[in-house]
């Protein structure tokens, strides 16, 4: 009976040894880990711009949008039961805060905190909605004026 248990201590004792061993020179916080090579390094402000119109960047200040980031909006029902609606865009999180610049991108006006985009959305059953600019609250008032 003393064998038995002189053996499972040494299999216990192996089993925390080679976790250990694995910890340390093959799991994620190990220099060695071969994940260290395909992380994404930050590249500072300027790589966070994007092109306006671009997919993944925020209309209103052209920030590019990391996984997971979403913009700010308001889809409003579609008055005719079509798949197009009606919707307000505030901006992306980095927009709000006021750390980057808002920007109407049809008139190129600068944007306030509570000033908005309009914009059209296009519900699509087979891929993603598409959303089309139309324009921000000042210069559609202004164009429905004329």
């Amino acid at each position: 009976m003393g064998s038995y248990l002189q053996i499972l201590a040494l299999v216990v004792i192996g089993i925390v040894l080679l976790w250990l061993g694995y910890s340390l020179f093959l799991g994620p916080l190990s220099p060695f880990f071969p994940g260290i090579f395909f992380r994404k390094r930050y590249d500072g402000p300027e790589s966070k711009i994007g092109t306006p119109g671009d997919p993944q960047v925020c209309p209103v200040c052209s920030t590019k949008l990391m996984r997971g980031e979403l913009v700010k909006s308001h889809a409003y029902p579609s008055v005719t039961g079509g798949k197009d609606r009606l919707m307000h865009i505030q901006g992306c999180f980095a927009c709000l805060q006021g750390s980057m610049q808002r920007k109407c991108p049809v008139c190129g006006i600068i944007l306030y905190q509570n000033d908005y985009l309009i914009s059209r959305m296009f519900e699509r059953s087979h891929t993603r909605n598409h959303v089309h600019v139309l324009g921000c609250n000042h210069c559609r008032k202004a164009g429905r004026m004329r």
